[in-house]
């Protein structure tokens, strides 16, 4: 091996760089303590500022987005889902008010209707008793008149009433107590006391000397005179 120069200080550096051997003391504190190196310089970092980047792998990045967007997604089908049913809400109280009012309108129609309804049956009652109070009063003027006519109307004139009227009252005749008159048929001659009956029911009631008169138990009487000729 060839020989080699080595100066002092090089020596020493090479020492300085190996540091103090333990095994040789040191009692008077001669020995200088080896100065502390520096780290080494950090890489300047390739992720563009992202300290995480350069620690976590593309599975652990896709887990942590994966973890990040479920809840996310879950929010927003929650947000979703709320806003829907308050426009359900909303829309069936809409709807719920607008059936109410309408209820409530034709509720007051009917009433309406009702009322008229009301009048108009009062007022056809009312027209109806107008009708009938005058057909009463009608009825009633007509049995009036019914009776007034049968009243004013002729009696009819009892059997044989005619027949008498044509028989001729010649005169009178006294005998004793008994009285009696003449009469003449118009065929022939006949002769009654005061009280008998004459003609079908027909009495002679009374004798005069100028007329004698018949009567009937209706009411009913004939007057026969005798004639100045005589």
């Amino acid at each position: 091996m060839p020989a080699r120069h080595i100066s002092s200080q090089s020596f020493d550096e090479i020492l300085s760089d190996l540091g103090d051997d333990p095994a040789i003391l040191d009692p008077y504190g001669i020995r200088k303590p080896p100065p502390q190196q520096s780290p080494p310089p950090q890489a300047p970092n390739q992720s563009g500022g992202n300290p995480f980047a350069g620690s976590l792998s593309p599975n652990q990045i896709r887990n942590s987005i994966q973890a990040i967007a479920l809840p996310i997604v879950l929010i927003g089908i929650l947000l979703a889902a709320a806003i829907a049913l308050f426009a359900a809400y909303t829309s069936l109280n809409n709807d719920s008010q607008n059936a109410l009012a309408l209820s409530q309108q034709q509720i007051s129609e009917l009433k309406k209707e009702m009322l008229s309804m009301r009048d108009q049956i009062q007022q056809d009652q009312d027209e109806l008793y107008v009708a009938i109070d005058e057909i009463e009063v009608s009825i009633h003027s007509l049995n009036e008149r019914k009776t007034e006519t049968r009243v004013l109307s002729r009696p009819q004139a009892p059997n044989h009433e005619s027949e008498l009227r044509r028989w001729r009252y010649l005169g009178t005749s006294q005998m004793g107590n008994t009285q009696q008159a003449y009469f003449h048929t118009g065929k022939s001659h006949l002769t009654y006391e005061r009280g008998a009956q004459v003609l079908g029911e027909w009495r002679l009631s009374n004798i005069e000397k100028g007329l004698v008169t018949l009567t009937h138990p209706q009411g009913k009487s004939v007057v026969l005179r005798t004639s100045k000729s005589e």
